[in-house]
């Protein structure tokens, strides 16, 4: 099983949009709502999470799916 950063998909949102963020070979994308693409650097994608993981954000939802799990569900 592969644990590296590549291998898992981050969904954030709220109950009415949902942001996707994942790593590529050239860095780390965000996906928005609206699904537009945008490069993040690894800073800004951790600006983006730790106030859902720190709960300082109410009525956010945070998911990490593994890569493999994803595949093996399709």
């Amino acid at each position: 099983m592969n644990l590296k950063n590549d291998s898992y998909v981050i969904y954030l949102g709220t109950k009415n949009f949902t942001e996707k963020y994942y790593k590529d070979e050239k860095g780390w994308l965000k996906i928005s709502a609206r699904g537009k693409v945008f490069r993040m650097t690894a800073e800004q994608v951790l600006n983006h999470l730790l106030p859902a993981v720190a709960e300082v954000k109410p009525n956010i939802i945070l998911k990490v799916t593994h890569k493999e799990e994803a595949n093996q569900k399709e």
